[in-house]
């Protein structure tokens, strides 16, 4: 390798002038003896690369090394490779072991073409607790869109998330930002659920009852979610930070009969009320948990501890595997959110992907910054307790450095994010000085991530793979994702998620290498229904004819000269929002309600660069109304904090005469992407 660099380049990156010089000539020296690009950048990032260097000059020394990479031979280079040691430590190895197969290829190849073996294993290794066995694993006599897993078998999930030892923990926790870590063994959470349980039957609900969470995620939370679960009963996730009428809207369409809340949360230094705004949305009989200790209830209303029962002991109501656990919601593309019901079968999804692409092993320390109004929470109960390991939730805001210390003080092993969380990681420098040595893997997950942004990522611990993670509510986990068996290339994905398999087809309804990706059905955590749309119209519906029942899910993806796979946004109108999926007709149904507003469209698009979707917003004017972008940027804003969730954040707003439309008067958001990207890139 001739590459070299400079002492002025060194500088130039915020280091020292003695420092600088004592890794010149070092780095140069590597530069110089490396006989490949990935034998260099391996060197540089196990001797010369420290998370406390500036993050400038790792994204130096990566760019150097890989300066003469062929991208349109190799793909994107790597920032990570696991070591021959590594490799054999994973869930993953010891399956290719058991199955006598040779490479990771060999194994995703396997698991698709031998679904009911694969997932039969999956649940003999993950100890899945059965009260009564299957007949058969899959019944796919109705094709593959209803597929109907262990057969006449009788099961409560929740009781797979108590085998690990009673005494070990199972939640790690952090209240608030200077208050000592707190923890509940797997036997505390346990208790508690069992109390919640019982303290559902004692109000008289019943087995199948829908019982709603609008809280944030906390100990407390995961013993409710369990214990719902655990009664028979359906969990349903409605974020916190939801609007009155969002909430009201979910309770609606699934029938709640029931909520657990808290008075209010802290973000930010602010007190923000959550229970003012259940009772606006005129909630059914709701049980309050207090951070102050005393709140006013409205009648009929319960305190936690007027609700929770003192008996500890609670036998588990056993269904058959198509019975509802949870009903979660997302985004399509009309203005009423999809409700999808979470099967008995569907948390066995969340647990294998977490077994084999995160690689969870009993007593690993699992963060992920979310909430049970996400599928990411209750991704996050399944994924971490059936395999044994340990959650760990911080209460506070985790853009903060605060939230960085628990990571270090917790010893976090798998920390998942979103991309615009390690974006503003990344600008405002918080979690640089922190040991995050413990943690042996990342994931991301919730929208298109930028490549910088997840060397960044690795860098801050002494550079750990990125595990890409893409799928939805309706799948249980992911459809295509990463591994620790291959090497990491930012913002990429390796591989299809095993059990099933992708196809990419193109505008002209051909496999190609970039265009729509379809699933290839079936697999254990794919939903059967809605409860409000029509499923098969929704997900099989006019897809491609290519001799393979195909389903549809909605994003953009290429597939790169290596074999890996990047994203490239969703297809429909469809946005990811701070990790959160939501329809442009659910935004425009608030936006067009603002005085001085005609109509507008919203419409996602990824920055130049890449990396997480802004919202941009095209509006037309009412008569009189002055255009006044600034003015109409704040309103808009205002309306969506109000009445749909302040998460979502607007990057622009276009005024325009009109809007596009197609012959049957359809507003064309696809023509507005394109104009507006085009802006960026002149």
């Amino acid at each position: 390798m001739s590459k070299q660099v400079s002492l002025a380049q060194l500088l130039g990156c915020g280091l020292e002038a003695k420092a600088a010089g004592a890794l010149l000539l070092e780095i140069n020296q590597c530069l110089l003896s490396c006989a490949s690009a990935c034998e260099c950048w391996q060197y540089l990032i196990q001797n010369i690369l420290k998370p406390s260097h500036p993050f400038a000059l790792h994204q130096l020394l990566y760019e150097t090394v890989y300066r003469d990479w062929d991208t349109n031979q190799k793909g994107p280079p790597p920032a990570w490779f696991p070591s021959k040691q590594q490799i054999q430590a994973t869930n993953i190895a010891a399956f290719i072991k058991q199955l006598k197969l040779d490479s990771y290829p060999e194994f995703h190849t396997w698991s698709a073409q031998h679904r009911a073996e694969f997932w039969e294993m999956a649940i003999a290794r993950l100890g899945i607790r059965l009260h009564e066995p299957y007949t058969q694993i899959v019944d796919l006599s109705g094709g593959v869109e209803f597929a109907q897993w262990l057969v006449g078998a009788r099961l409560n999930i929740a009781e797979s998330c108590f085998l690990a030892p009673l005494d070990h923990p199972a939640i790690i926790f952090q209240q608030q930002q200077e208050s000592s870590l707190k923890s509940w063994s797997y036997g505390e959470l346990l208790a508690l659920t069992n109390r919640v349980a019982n303290g559902l039957v004692d109000a008289g609900f019943a087995p199948f009852d829908a019982i709603a969470i609008v809280m944030p995620m906390t100990a407390e939370a995961v013993a409710i979610y369990l214990g719902i679960v655990k009664a028979g009963c359906t969990v349903v996730s409605i974020p916190d930070s939801f609007a009155a009428c969002e909430i009201a809207a979910r309770l609606r369409l699934s029938q709640a009969k029931a909520v657990f809340t808290q008075d209010c949360i802290w973000r930010g230094g602010k007190q923000l009320p959550v229970y003012a705004k259940v009772i606006d949305a005129n909630a059914p009989k709701t049980i309050v948990l207090s951070s102050s200790g005393c709140v006013k209830l409205r009648l009929g209303d319960l305190t936690w501890e007027q609700f929770l029962s003192a008996n500890d002991k609670f036998a588990a109501v056993f269904t058959h595997p198509d019975a509802y656990t949870n009903i979660l919601f997302s985004s399509g593309t009309t203005a009423q959110p999809k409700a999808i019901p979470w099967t008995q079968t569907t948390p066995i999804k969340c647990a294998c992907d977490g077994h084999l692409h995160h690689d969870i092993h009993p007593q690993d320390v699992v963060a992920w910054p979310t909430n049970l109004g996400w599928m990411m929470g209750p991704w996050l109960i399944y994924a971490t307790l059936i395999n044994k390991g340990t959650i760990a939730l911080y209460y506070g805001t985790p853009t903060e450095q605060g939230f960085g210390k628990f990571v270090q003080d917790a010893r976090v092993n798998i920390l998942g994010v979103v991309p615009s969380l390690v974006k503003t990681w990344k600008t405002t420098g918080c979690m640089q000085g922190l040991d995050w040595s413990a943690i042996k893997a990342f994931s991301s997950t919730g929208e298109c991530s930028h490549p910088q942004d997840m060397l960044f990522l690795m860098s801050l611990a002494g550079y750990k793979p990125v595990v890409e993670y893409c799928g939805g509510t309706e799948i249980g986990g992911a459809y295509i994702t990463g591994t620790l068996v291959q090497p990491a290339i930012p913002s990429t994905f390796t591989t299809p998620a095993v059990g099933l398999d992708v196809v990419i087809v193109d505008e002209a309804k051909k496999v190609a290498d970039k265009g729509e990706a379809f699933i290839v059905p079936p697999s254990i955590g794919l939903s059967a229904e809605l409860l409000n749309q029509d499923h098969h119209q929704v997900y099989f519906a006019n897809t491609p004819c290519l001799n393979i029942p195909l389903r549809r899910h909605g994003d953009q993806m290429e597939r790169l000269p290596n074999g890996y796979y990047r994203a490239r946004g969703r297809v429909d109108d469809t946005m990811n929002l701070s990790g959160i999926k939501v329809s442009s007709a659910e935004i425009e149904q608030i936006l067009n309600a603002v005085e001085g507003i005609q109509e507008t469209a919203a419409i996602a698009v990824s920055p130049p660069q890449g990396g997480p979707s802004q919202l941009v917003i095209y509006a037309t004017l009412e008569k009189n109304t002055p255009p006044d972008q600034q003015a109409l940027q704040t309103s808009l804003q205002t309306a969506i904090r109000q009445h749909l969730n302040p998460l979502f954040k607007i990057h622009d707003v276009v005024i325009v005469e009109s809007l596009p439309r197609t012959a049957s008067n359809k507003v064309m958001r696809r023509l507005l992407r394109d104009r507006y990207q085009a802006t960026l890139r002149s």
